[in-house]
């Protein structure tokens, strides 16, 4: 097998013109949290909606499991993944009924996808919200549900884009323990996109730091974070860069 889910050579991504991202060498290992780290409107949401197949490069290549995308292989990848929003949408319609959905797409029994989803709402601590209305729930426990709703359909890729950017300390610690437990538990290899240095430093195993649309610095985490090889990233550490 493949030591690297996904690896991209010279990806990169164009809108009316103008480089959001430039030639990005990645190599996402298998079963680990790799975080993308960088400031707001660097291209982070971009490159995962890229990774995730939902949008498509202006050049360059996507791996999966060391292969070139094919375009016939585009669906069945798709199902290997999900991505979860910064800011959730949810249905207007109960807990169950959002977490469900994903499953009843793909055609699965009343049965399975009633024991599917009590696990996936005990697993996010939200086992006795089935018959609540997701939209009337708080931030955090939004947040919760989408989480349960990719969980539910086992992917091999979870894609969380800004997970706890605008929730509370309480629910920033419940997230982050979600996300060490889903990789920990089902060997889920997860890309977590932040601008929240703390956080990367806590969860990720693996770092890369995007700056102006490039990648200056990947590796090893607590490497990258303890002696970074560019000084952006030390003055970052430092307090002397915002990102």
């Amino acid at each position: 097998m493949n030591p690297y889910a996904i690896r991209t050579h010279n990806l990169s991504k164009e809108y009316n013109g103008e480089n959001i991202l430039k030639k990005l060498n990645l190599q996402l290992e298998r079963g680990r949290i790799h975080a993308i780290i960088g400031p707001s409107g660097v291209g982070k949401s971009v490159l995962l909606r890229l990774l995730n197949l939902l949008e498509e490069p202006t050049s360059g290549e996507i791996y999966f499991d060391g292969r070139a995308l094919r375009e016939n292989e585009r669906l069945k990848l798709q199902r290997r993944m999900t991505l979860v929003f910064q800011k959730p949408v949810l249905f207007n319609t109960s807990v169950y009924e959002n977490v469900a959905y994903g499953l009843r797409v793909r055609g699965e029994n009343r049965r399975s996808i009633a024991e599917k989803v009590k696990k996936a709402l005990e697993v996010v601590g939200l086992k006795d919200y089935e018959h609540k209305g997701a939209r009337n729930l708080s931030g955090g426990e939004k947040q919760r549900v989408a989480i349960a709703r990719a969980m539910v359909l086992a992917p091999e890729i979870l894609f969380l884009d800004e997970p706890t950017s605008d929730l509370d300390p309480r629910n920033v610690a419940i997230i982050e323990e979600l996300v060490k437990y889903i990789n920990r538990e089902f060997k889920t290899t997860i890309v977590l996109a932040t601008h929240n240095m703390f956080q990367a430093r806590r969860l990720a195993h693996q770092a890369s730091f995007l700056f102006e649309g490039r990648i200056i610095e990947s590796g090893n985490a607590r490497e990258i974070f303890t002696s970074p090889k560019d000084r952006r990233i030390l003055r970052f550490i430092e307090g002397k860069i915002i990102f």
